[in-house]
């Protein structure tokens, strides 16, 4: 059963920061009488604000440059790229030798 719009996109787009609707499948034995739901974070923003108070700056673990971040990056796609390619030898070679049996 297809439900794209069970909620329609005017519900959402007209919801306030904090605000969320929902709905919820259940089973044949357990039937749930209220599926569709409307709600709202309710937030203490004094409390909340308190308590960043106590907050502290995360420490420095190394400084990084742009080029160090890049060089990674593609190092990691690189090692993911030679991951993949293993792997799918190995299935390849599973495969090969399963139809030899």
């Amino acid at each position: 059963m297809q439900l794209d719009f069970a909620i329609p996109a005017s519900k959402i787009s007209g919801l306030s920061s904090g605000e969320f609707v929902g709905m919820v499948s259940d089973d044949p034995h357990e039937k749930i009488k209220l599926k569709m739901f409307h709600a709202e974070l309710v937030n203490d923003s004094n409390a909340i604000n308190e308590e960043m108070k106590g907050f502290k700056d995360i420490p420095l673990v190394r400084e990084l440059d742009a080029g160090q971040v890049t060089d990674n990056y593609y190092q990691i796609k690189h090692d993911i790229q030679i991951l993949i390619e293993q792997e799918v030898y190995l299935i390849k070679m599973d495969y090969t030798i399963g139809k030899k049996k």
